[in-house]
């Protein structure tokens, strides 16, 4: 799955007048980095923002504002890392070939993450067998595969819950629920960042949290859908509310995500299916060209309506639903209703089953 990365505001600062214990300041000593330029993304306050450091021969120094603990990400030449800083210095070590490696020393956030996946380790070693075969067996072999990869996030969130209430005021914490509030359900994000502290919830981040739970209750099981507008690829405005009647599958893909394009086969099976038994799909597109949506409708054979504002990230639909990663769908009733979300391969086609064989 194509991830969105918000965190993408250009900016450069200066960090005179600081107060001292309110940055960061990050040494880094790559091995194997040579000269090179790494960008940081990280908030200031509620201000996302990057800035761009310079690297040579191995070392670097970033520096930014940050009176509170927070993830952030590292784009290095051919990778992102994520990792957690907090005010103060913190040296970073490692090499540029095996960057999932690097450590740091002086950020107790990201000595807590380190022992946290180490909770995580024996369901993780569960996972990458299972994502070797991932759709190279037969559709009964797929639909257990998916089944026990889903089984295996299921106790990897019970991990997480049981953490989080037992960490309330931990901003590695909040990270957690930040993390799980990206995608899902409204409902189990809720449950998860009401174990939170007060003190972490008034927090920058906690705040923002808060503001996506707004967002996400929008597409809470149950939740009658948006009846939005927006045009087909002959520039004809279609109302959602066109479809009341029938169960329908809005699927959120683009033209330049490879899991989208790949899971397009699937969908295409499951609308011939069933596009006889009240059920029909309907794409919107978070393309920004045209002719790159509409080359990759005919490539893909997609029959269905297929809809964008052609604005990207910025769609108008996707933007009120918060979708933050590709593909991503809502399945809707007839009554209009959002019954579902996020549904794809064996998984998709079992609930489809389940309503319409039952």
């Amino acid at each position: 799955m194509k991830s969105l990365k918000i965190l993408t505001a250009a900016a450069m600062f200066c960090m005179a007048g600081t107060a001292l214990g309110q940055q960061v300041r990050v040494n880094g000593n790559i091995k194997g980095l040579g000269d090179a330029e790494l960008n940081f993304h990280y908030y200031d306050g509620n201000e996302p923002k990057t800035s761009n450091v310079k690297v040579t021969g191995d070392k670097f120094t970033w520096t930014a504002p940050m009176p509170n603990p927070q993830k952030i990400t590292i784009m290095f030449p051919k990778r992102a890392v994520w990792v957690f800083v907090e005010p103060g210095n913190i040296e970073m070590n490692g090499s540029a070939d095996s960057l999932d490696k690097i450590r740091l020393s002086g950020s107790k956030i990201q000595t807590e993450a380190d022992t946290y996946d180490k909770l995580l380790e024996p369901f993780s070693s569960q996972e990458m067998p299972l994502y070797q075969k991932y759709g190279k067996v037969s559709k009964e072999e797929q639909l257990q595969l998916e089944q026990k990869l889903a089984d295996i996030r299921k106790q990897k969130r019970v991990v997480a819950n049981n953490y989080i209430a037992s960490h309330p005021e931990s901003p590695f914490s909040l990270s957690l629920v930040t993390d799980r509030a990206g995608m899902g359900e409204y409902k189990d994000i809720q449950a998860i960042y009401d174990q939170l502290g007060k003190n972490i919830k008034a927090t920058p981040e906690g705040k923002r949290l808060n503001e996506r739970l707004v967002i996400l209750k929008r597409s809470a099981i149950g939740t009658p859908m948006l009846n939005f507008t927006q045009n087909d690829t002959e520039g004809k405005p279609v109302n959602f509310a066109a479809f009341k009647g029938k169960y329908v599958l809005i699927d959120f893909w683009a033209s330049w995500c490879g899991p989208c394009r790949a899971e397009n086969p699937n969908v295409l099976k499951a609308y011939n299916k069933y596009k006889d038994q009240n059920f029909t799909v309907v794409g919107v597109s978070l393309d920004d060209k045209g002719d790159n949506w509409k080359k990759a409708i005919k490539d893909d054979g997609m029959p269905w309506t297929q809809l964008s504002d052609l604005k990207g990230w910025k769609n108008e639909v996707s933007t009120y639903y918060g979708i933050m990663g590709i593909p991503s769908t809502l399945l809707v009733d007839p009554q209009g209703k959002i019954i579902a979300k996020d549904l794809r391969g064996e998984i998709l086609n079992k609930k489809l089953e389940e309503i319409f064989n039952n």
